[in-house]
């Protein structure tokens, strides 16, 4: 063995590579077995782009029809946002509310099970229900996440048949239905269009004439809408059921109820006292498509958990199904389909595997010159990647770009140890001068290195471990790379002391000629030379190496930093803000001519705007708040020269709309912050205080410091704060005093204002599987402004009806148009759109510009959200988890060697390989991210396994030397150190030219998450080349020192 005192797992690990040699048949029919597990698993696992990087969340959504956002948030949102912080697991919990809506967020701890947490909330649900106004009832949103909106349409009618009103209907009561039963949708959201409502619009006047109250109407309208049973009635020996039918069923059956009977007898009905109509619900949300002007869209959610491309297929098959039961002329149009991610995404990732199989083939081929050899590396690979998907599969995780990527940067690494294994196999058949057999001279040959090989791979698996310490939004991103990489090293670890003997034994047959070969023997003749100058001026070569690690600081400390670089997803998410107070009609005229400008880019190829909210309560979007989805066309259609960032840069350029900062985004990733946070743009900062006038104010007063401000004025692409207080209200204030001497109560006046002004949905129609409401309230000439509204009339208990002027004050008001609140407190957001600089570089800046030029009162704090508190909190684990990377390398080397000068020689490779990966990110302009500092500690991995084999190929020449012809002088040492390393130049050059040469496609890559990949890869890649350049160099020199020290000692 290698070793002087070899440990005892070494020759466990030798006797597994003895036993599977000896029965090589059993243990290639054992592994394709395996195999054939792992690619059923892979055929199996869910695909999707990336990593559901959503929290694990429940939203409570509870609607309270006209009542203002103050009135939302004192009665429901604070109640139930207080009663769920004391839930278990819960990390903090947020809340919205609106006019009418109130969204509660409760975010649980990592690794909570999504249904758990559920009927958590609905036991903490059934105790705050005695707190909140009578008739409001919560419900919890859909079991979906940020990620699950994966498929969106409209309908589009352009032959005029079918009105808006009628798509709508269309859309709620028979698509939505139709794809509401495809396994894997959790819900159908629709979007514009009008909502069908019957009105009844009252006369004032005719309704005090009759001596009738809005309370009266409204209890006989809904005592006119009923069906009823009688149980059945037997008649000739059959059963006829009983039924009372009285459903309202048009226009015609409501105008005919009967009020009163007056006293000629004559019944006053409701066409007496109002008009009945067909009309628009009140409406706080539309959809634009193309310019065109409005539309209807669905929302199609996925279900938790499920595989998003079969999801998206089985949707696409039942709208092929259902197009001819549409109405003539109606088609539907898709206006954002993931599944055209999911393929490009899986497809780039595909690609890059196979191009790094054939590189490192290639190399193999091409440095064994023995095509049986190269064969057992070849088949080693798939087979340790289907491997891999076994425990992948287990888990439930997706296949996407991030678990892909694991494997992509480990290709390289994993056919380290059967290089090594047969690269020996083949020096021991050459020099095997014995009449032992050439199974027992493989056998030998494999378990001289073995051990030691399977450490290093073991060094590379167990490096990595420490990324699964990352938490949040980044550990979910990163975690499917890191178990896939783990996995595959691991199984390559496995197969390597398994499959390698067996197909060692079974293929390694003929001639072996790569002595012979003229690149090894050129390797050779050229190292030689190299590593006697290593030896001969050592003490410069460790103080160059040195001054060339210490050169890479002034580089390192211009490096900038972010959190991650952009998720390419191929869709634009376009988010312009509006002033509170904007009608919705004058926000529609925005969004289409928004969408028009857009629409005229070469490069787009759709544009579907949505301003407000749709059906669904995983949309808290209020009515100022854009999400543009602008699909691109493919790359090859764009103009020449065009790339992301400048198409984002004209665009942002041509749409500037007064009062409008825009916002630009990825889908996926705007949708999992707004649920997770609030926020909706890459960096965000939280005001929180317990006024709301001081906290705009602050807010306010942190937007115009930082748009004005020179130190970051050039990279804040757009900013802006919410505006807590620009609603306009219109306040009846009633007088106690006053209504107390015609016996009302607060209620009986505000009833009538309820009713009167926002009208009171009475009841429902029934009509087949459609459902209409009947709303009630006063004609639109008697509530359209403030004057006409001081006569709504008050009837009191003897009949007399009472103008509300007499009852109340009017006054007009500003306040909030939305409240928001997290833990308790009240919060305000200020969203910043950051360009040309990273965002931790951005912070920090900004940072310091606040602080000297920005006003934050007392009792007012500010903190960060965004990619910027995922940095920070990345960033401190990080501190913690690069050095325990270290130590696990240090400890694995010490129980392989049992050696602590050894393990330290090998340990150095690692800060030396820093090195070529500073220059690298240098020379790329990389930012500093957490995908960089991940590829840092796989390279360090990756040099720690190159210096174990350089260690081993040394000690093995020194041994020999030692065992043979004894190590008494320097001169002798140095021969050994040389024959040692030039030697062993071939699998030196074969393993670290596979990972370099291996990563280089990902380098290369283009398309969705190739950004990401790239910031891994590129550490990687430039510190392989200065790890080889340390291998070769630089160790033998220390090697020399640490040996030399020994022998003098001696």
């Amino acid at each position: 063995m290698v070793n002087q005192q070899p440990s005892s797992s070494n020759g466990v690990i030798a006797s597994v590579i003895g036993y599977c040699a000896r029965h090589a048949v059993l243990t290639v029919i054992i592994t394709l077995m395996l195999a054939f597990w792992g690619y059923r698993s892979l055929i199996n696992t869910p695909l999707d782009a990336i990593p559901d990087l959503s929290d694990v969340q429940v939203i409570i959504y509870t609607e309270w029809p006209g009542r203002s956002p103050d009135l939302v948030e004192d009665q429901i949102t604070y109640p139930l946002t207080s009663a769920l912080l004391s839930a278990p697991n819960v990390k903090f919990v947020r809340g919205q509310s609106f006019m009418g809506l109130s969204f509660v967020y409760v975010i649980f701890k990592d690794d909570t099970d999504i249904y758990w947490a559920r009927s958590r909330v609905m036991e903490y649900l059934n105790t705050a229900a005695s707190d909140l106004p009578a008739g409001v009832q919560p419900s919890l949103g859909p079991d979906a996440t940020g990620v699950g909106w994966v498929y969106q349409y409209a309908l589009v009618d352009k032959s005029g048949k079918q009105n808006l009103a009628d798509l709508r209907s269309l859309q709620d009561y028979k698509l939505r239905y139709w794809l509401e039963s495809v396994e894997g949708v959790a819900e159908v959201a629709a979007i514009g269009g009008f909502e069908k409502e019957y009105q009844i619009t009252v006369d004032p006047n005719k309704l005090a004439d009759y001596g009738l109250s809005l309370n009266h109407v409204a209890k006989a309208i809904r005592r006119s809408n009923n069906d009823v049973g009688g149980r059945v009635l037997e008649i000739a020996g059959h059963e006829h059921f009983i039924r009372g039918r009285g459903y309202i069923k048009s226009i015609e059956d409501i105008k005919r109820i009967t009020l009163s009977v007056s006293q000629t007898a004559t019944p006053v009905r409701v066409s007496d006292i109002a008009q009945v109509s067909m009309g628009p619900a009140m409406r706080r949300g539309l959809a634009e498509l193309d310019g065109e002007g409005e539309t209807v869209g669905g929302i199609v959610i996925m279900r938790y958990g499920e595989d998003a491309l079969n999801v998206i297929k089985r949707i696409k098959q039942r709208l092929d199904e259902v197009k001819s039961s549409l109405p003539p002329g109606v088609e539907i149009v898709t206006t954002y389909d993931r599944s055209g991610l999911i393929d490009e995404a899986i497809n780039t990732l595909k690609l890059t595997l196979l191009e790094e199989m054939l590189i490192v083939s290639a190399v193999i081929i091409l440095f064994l010159l023995h095509f049986r050899s190269s064969l057992i590396v070849i088949i080693s690979l798939p087979i340790a990647i289907l491997l891999a998907f076994i425990p992948l599969s287990a888990q439930h995780l997706t296949a996407n770009i991030m678990s892909l990527g694991g494997i992509a940067v480990a290709i390289g690494a994993m056919v380290d140890a059967a290089i090594v294994m047969i690269d020996n196999i083949h020096k021991q058949l050459e020099n095997n001068t014995t009449e032992r057999s050439r199974q027992a001279v493989i056998i030998s040959a494999m378990q001289q290195v073995g051990p030691s090989i399977f450490f290093s791979l073991l060094i590379i698996t167990l490096a990595f471990i420490p990324v699964f310490a990352l938490e949040g939004t980044e550990g979910r991103l990163f975690t499917p790379l890191a178990f896939t990489k783990t996995y595959s090293m691991g199984f390559a670890a496995i197969l390597a002391i398994t499959l390698t003997p067996a197909l060692a034994v079974l293929l390694i047959r003929g001639k072996i000629r790569s002595k012979q070969g003229g690149l090894n023997h050129l390797l050779i003749a050229v190292y030689q030379p190299i590593v006697r100058f290593s030896l001969r001026w050592r003490a410069g070569v460790i103080v160059v190496s040195v001054l060339g690690l210490l050169s890479t600081i002034p580089a390192f400390l211009k490096l900038g930093s972010e959190f991650m670089p952009p998720l390419n997803e191929g869709s634009i998410l376009y988010m312009p803000t509006t002033l509170p107070g904007m009608s919705i009609t004058e926000a529609g005229k925005v969004l289409q001519s928004m969408d028009r400008q857009l629409k005229q880019f070469p490069e787009v190829e759709r544009v579907f705007g949505k301003i407000g909210r749709s059906s669904s309560a995983t949309d808290p979007a209020p009515l100022s708040m854009v999400e543009t989805v602008i699909t691109l066309k493919p790359k090859d259609q764009w103009r020449a020269g065009m790339d992301w960032d400048k198409l984002i840069a004209e665009m942002d350029e041509q749409l500037q709309y007064p009062g409008m900062p825009n916002i630009w985004w990825m889908p996926i990733q705007t949708r999992t912050e707004m649920l997770a946070t609030g926020i909706r743009s890459s960096l965000g900062i939280k005001v929180f205080g317990d006024d709301l006038a001081t906290i705009e104010k602050t807010a306010i007063d942190i937007e115009h410091t930082l748009q004005q401000d020179e130190r970051t004025k050039p990279y804040t692409r757009s900013i802006y704060a919410e505006r807590l207080t620009g609603g306009y209200f219109l306040d009846f204030n009633i007088d106690r005093d006053k209504i107390a001497r015609y016996g009302l109560t607060v209620d009986d006046a505000e009833e009538v204002l309820m009713t009167a002004v926002g009208g009171l949905t009475v009841s429902k129609t029934i009509e087949g599987r459609e459902r209409y409401a009947i709303n009630l309230r006063y004609a639109r000439e008697y509530r359209d402004n403030p004057e006409v509204l001081k006569r709504i009339l008050v009837p009191t208990a003897d009949g007399a009806q009472i103008p509300i002027s007499q009852l109340a004050t009017l006054d007009f008001v500003t306040g909030p148009p939305m409240l928001r609140n997290e833990d308790g407190q009240l919060v305000s957001f200020v969203f910043v759109d950051v360009n040309n600089i990273g965002i931790v570089d951005y912070v920090e800046a900004a940072k310091q510009v606040i602080s000297e030029k920005a006003n934050i009162p007392q009792g007012v704090r500010i903190a960060w959200a965004g990619q910027f508190k995922y940095f920070e909190r990345a960033k401190s684990k990080l501190m913690t988890l690069i050095p325990l990377t270290l130590l696990i390398i240090f400890i694995l080397l010490y129980i392989n060697h049992g050696s602590i000068p050894q393990a330290l020689i090998i340990l150095l490779t690692v800060p030396f390989s820093l090195t070529g990966a500073i220059w690298l990110l240098f020379v790329l302009d990389y930012n500093l991210s957490i995908a960089v500092w991940i590829g840092m500690i796989a390279l360090a991995g990756l040099a720690a396994e190159m210096g174990v084999l350089m260690m081993l190929y040394l000690d093995i020449s020194y041994q020999q030397r030692k065992t043979e012809k004894g190590l008494q002088t320097k001169a002798a040492l140095f021969e050994a150190i040389v024959e040692g390393a030039s030697q062993r130049i071939r699998p030196m050059l074969m393993t670290s030219l596979a990972s370099f040469i291996g990563l280089l496609p990902i380098l290369w890559s283009t398309g969705a998450g190739s950004d990401v990949m790239k910031r891994i890869a590129a550490p990687m890649v430039g510190g392989i080349a200065t790890s080889l350049f340390i291998v070769l160099l630089v160790f033998p020199a220390i090697y020399s020192y640490w040996k030399g020290w020994k022998l003098d000692k001696s």
